[in-house]
């Protein structure tokens, strides 16, 4: 394994752990998704790269624009969890609550 695999495969597995375990608040949940993204766009780049196969070479822009409308959307929660809720704390939401 290259360094640069591995360092993107440790990212990736960084941020899954730091969603698993460090759940406290939405928008540090939702930060640990975007590094999670961000490691798989560029180390889908780098296969794809590697590969040199032009149509691979599209993968990686239609996972950017799954990632950006992901954002999009988990920052439209957050916002909409911070005026309901009036904080982002994850323990304080409920779904048995409406």
């Amino acid at each position: 394994m290259t360094p640069a695999h591995f360092s993107f495969s440790s990212a990736f597995i960084l941020g899954l752990m730091g969603l698993a375990f460090h759940r406290t608040h939405l928008l540090s949940a939702l930060l640990c998704l975007e590094g999670m993204m961000l490691s798989l766009f560029i180390a889908l780049s780098l296969w794809a790269l590697q590969l040199e196969a032009t149509g691979y070479s599209s993968a990686p822009l239609l996972l950017l624009a799954f990632s950006a409308c992901e954002a999009s959307a988990g920052l439209a929660l957050l916002v909409a969890t911070a005026r309901t809720h009036g904080t982002d704390r994850l323990q304080s939401l409920s779904l048995l609550q409406c």
